[in-house]
């Protein structure tokens, strides 16, 4: 318990500064835009591309792996389709409840399995983002077409097609997975400087997300922001544990797919809610409401998961 709680919390210390830093001293909004785009389009691409290319791809590992993974990811898309149609929401806020319980902060996560498990724990973290994050992304944005009519015509469909490939994200996924499957070695230069850019990634990533956080937010818990929270910190992270006792899956892997299951969701949320014509202020709320809470239930999430692995 002692140690899953002290490499936690230097994570949520980096989000709780930047918090502290957005308000105090670094108060332009400018300033944090800049870093989320320097994060989203340069470092984290760097990152993945970095440890997807050289990590030992083992088919009797990453099919259970990503079996596990992809079972929670499609347990909390279904628990949020359910929840939203026997509750009568709206497609907007539906696509709000969507996104708080099915994605997942990929930089929060990986800082987490960095501090808990060091270099390997992190390239084993990258393998899961290269997992999650082509499927999250193709079926949320379909989903959001499908409960948003007016937004689905072909032009939005084309769209949504440009939007994805040209998504840096997906880009240095498959790029890694070739370089990889390829067998390349790592490259002079290339691996080099893609590390460098790397280590910057995660904490230039939290500081932002506490940038974002708004403490008045916090307060409103009720009704579809309650389902979220339900389908992120309960249902996704109870199917991966579930699937990996019944996989046999090992337990550092294990833990690593518990903390994706474990993060709030992503805080590009709220700006695909706002791009696709979702309920952008409540899926505001449902990003600030999990990252506030994912201070308590992470730790215990991964304390009552160790425990019952054994």
């Amino acid at each position: 318990m002692i140690e899953i709680i002290g490499a936690i919390a230097p994570v949520f210390a980096l989000i709780v500064l930047g918090h502290v830093l957005s308000r105090a001293l670094l108060t332009s909004a400018e300033f944090w835009g800049y870093c989320d785009r320097l994060t989203y389009w340069v470092l984290f691409p760097a990152l993945l591309f970095n440890k997807i290319s050289v990590v030992p791809l083992d088919a009797r590992f990453l099919g259970p792996y990503a079996g596990v993974l992809v079972g929670g990811f499609v347990a909390a898309v279904a628990f949020a389709l359910l929840a939203a149609r026997i509750a009568g929401l709206p497609g907007p806020i539906a696509s709000s409840v969507l996104q708080g319980a099915a994605r997942h902060n990929t930089f929060i996560a990986l800082a987490v399995a960095e501090r808990l498990y060091a270099a390997n724990g992190l390239a084993i973290a990258a393998l899961a983002s290269s997992i999650l994050i082509p499927i999250t992304n193709i079926v949320i944005v379909t989903a959001m077409v499908v409960l948003h009519p007016s937004s689905g015509d072909g032009r939005a469909g084309r769209a949504i097609a440009r939007d994805l490939t040209r998504n840096p994200l997906l880009v240095a996924v498959f790029a890694g997975l070739l370089f990889n499957v390829a067998g390349l070695a790592r490259l002079p230069v290339l691996h080099e400087t893609s590390d460098l850019l790397g280590r910057a990634a995660l904490p230039v990533a939290l500081l932002s997300i506490g940038a974002g956080i708004r403490i008045g937010e916090l307060a409103i818990g009720a009704g579809a922001t309650s389902l979220a929270l339900a389908g992120k910190l309960t249902v996704f992270p109870l199917a991966i544990l579930l699937l990996a006792l019944a996989t046999g899956l090992e337990r550092q892997p294990a833990q690593i797919a518990m903390i994706f299951g474990a993060v709030p969701t992503a805080s590009s949320a709220y700006a695909l809610a706002r791009q696709m014509g979702g309920d952008a202020p409540l899926m505001a709320r449902i990003v600030t409401v999990e990252t506030a809470a994912t201070f308590v239930t992470m730790p215990l999430t991964l304390i009552v998961a160790g425990w019952v692995m054994g």
